[in-house]
């Protein structure tokens, strides 16, 4: 009996093991995405360094359910599947990473603060189009089509976890609620699901055609079912 317990807590340990392992990974590899194209972009190596440390700490708050680094990096793994279809990769990759830097769920103002945030940091030698940075960020807020297709591309990037295996679906949503905790369930589930079916009253809930033929049926499906949840 005693070797059936030990056995199966070496198991355990070592699932334990590999989860840490794995997420230090994904840690690094996102580091090392950031520094390639802040190198690129004209920061200075040790500026990048506290950047990257500034960055860490702001999605690692304890306050930060899912909007976390973990978001970054799916989104990130949607930027490499599509790089090729964007005209500002620099540009759009940048803001991705800076798009929830600023991110306080009292606050009305997270993108214009973020966008401006990104902004004040560039080095006056960057090599990278300001206003399209600005315009992509702010764009996180409403979700709304736009008539440039980089900023239609980061729009899909963030919004692709509506689209995910129920399971998963649930966990996020189990997420943002925890994020907006001071908040009773009579005040939450009533603006949550005002948030919802705005996303379905929407022609589209997706930007770009090829997010509109993979995922939006599913998410479509996710929102209703959630909204049925918080019924």
């Amino acid at each position: 009996m005693k070797q059936i317990f030990k056995l199966g807590y070496a198991i355990i340990l070592r699932s334990k093991k590999r989860k840490r392992k794995f997420g230090k990974n994904k840690r690094m590899n996102l580091r090392d995405k950031f520094t390639e194209l802040l190198l690129n972009i004209g920061f200075e190596e040790d500026i990048i360094v506290k950047n990257w440390s500034e960055l860490e700490k702001a999605y690692s708050s304890n306050s930060r359910q899912y909007h976390n680094l973990n978001h970054l990096s799916e989104m990130i793994v949607c930027y490499d599947l599509y790089e090729s279809n964007l005209k500002c990769p620099n540009e759009v990759l940048y803001a991705v990473f800076y798009h929830d830097i600023i991110y306080k769920v009292t606050r009305k103002d997270n993108e214009l603060k973020s966008a401006e945030y990104a902004l004040g940091i560039l080095p006056t030698n960057a090599k990278l189009n300001k206003e399209l940075i600005f315009d992509v960020i702010c764009a996180t807020q409403l979700h709304q089509h736009n008539d440039n297709e980089d900023i239609n591309w980061l729009i899909d990037f963030d919004l692709k976890i509506l689209s995910k295996d129920w399971d998963d679906y649930k966990i996020y949503f189990e997420q943002i609620r925890k994020e907006y905790k001071i908040y009773p369930n009579f005040l939450y589930n009533s603006g949550r699901k005002k948030a919802l079916k705005h996303f379905l009253e929407n022609e589209f809930i997706f930007q770009t055609q090829e997010f509109r033929g993979k995922y939006e049926l599913k998410a479509r499906e996710n929102i209703k079912h959630e909204i049925d949840f918080l019924s």
